[in-house]
């Protein structure tokens, strides 16, 4: 568990470990280079670097939390992994199933195995399920996602690498969009930023611009013709169980 610097959530919870590229937004994979780093310093929980791996002992950390979160979930991994057992991918729902105070954030690019193992989980109010697409190639994660039984439903589309018009938002909750960033970013075109953001809008879907990106992502910043968009679906909190 850490504080995160993404700018759409607070925290991040990591109960698996490891991944592997997918499509072309996996192509610069921040998770993949933060894995190598953390084995470098001889971080236990990264001792076999980027393959996937479970972590028992992960699972209780959500009840020491005593104030009300917003959590990732697997920033370092995929939690609809093949390699994730469905065993495991219940317990971590229980988790959350069981801090209701809490808003959990799961983001997936394999929304085909979502969609599969989607009925045999109970999703509660504070479970918001993401998938990511970053061009036309896989918007279908969004079509797979809308046939989910998630009560709230939002897209990543980050990076962001080729135009997305007309989009079937029905469903969707609320979108991110980002730039990519790094040593050599794809570039990201500002129509396809306006073109979402004013999808959004006509849809009435929550739209929250992360960042343009490129090698100096903090001096290109984050204001979209002038203002920052930061819009989130409203948040219910319950208190614990």
């Amino acid at each position: 568990m850490s504080k995160s610097s993404i700018e759409w959530t607070e925290m991040t919870w990591n109960p698996t470990t490891g991944c592997d590229k997918v499509s072309k937004g996996c192509r610069f994979c921040y998770a993949e280079v933060m894995s190598k780093r953390l084995q470098a310093m001889g971080v236990e929980k990264y001792k076999d670097n980027f393959e996937v791996r479970t972590h028992e002992s992960a699972l209780d950390i959500p009840y020491s939390w005593k104030k009300s979160k917003i959590v990732f979930v697997n920033s370092m991994s995929d939690l609809f992994h093949k390699d994730v057992p469905l065993e495991f991918i219940k317990k971590v729902f229980k988790v959350m199933q069981d801090n209701p105070q809490h808003v959990f954030q799961v983001l997936t690019k394999r929304a085909e195995r979502l969609l599969e193992l989607h009925s045999q989980l109970r999703w509660t109010h504070n479970i918001w399920m993401g998938v990511s697409v970053e061009n036309k190639k896989v918007e279908y994660r969004i079509d797979l996602l809308r046939k989910t039984n998630a009560k709230t439903k939002f897209l990543s589309l980050e990076p962001l690498i080729g135009p997305l018009p007309k989009m079937n938002l029905k469903k969707i909750d609320w979108v991110i969009v980002g730039g990519e960033s790094g040593r050599t970013p794809r570039p990201i075109k500002s129509e396809w930023v306006i073109d979402i953001q004013e999808q959004c809008s006509k849809n009435e879907v929550a739209f929250f611009f992360k960042q343009w990106g490129g090698k100096n992502k903090k001096k290109n910043g984050r204001e979209l013709n002038g203002k920052i968009y930061d819009e989130m679906p409203e948040i219910e909190l319950q208190q614990s169980v």
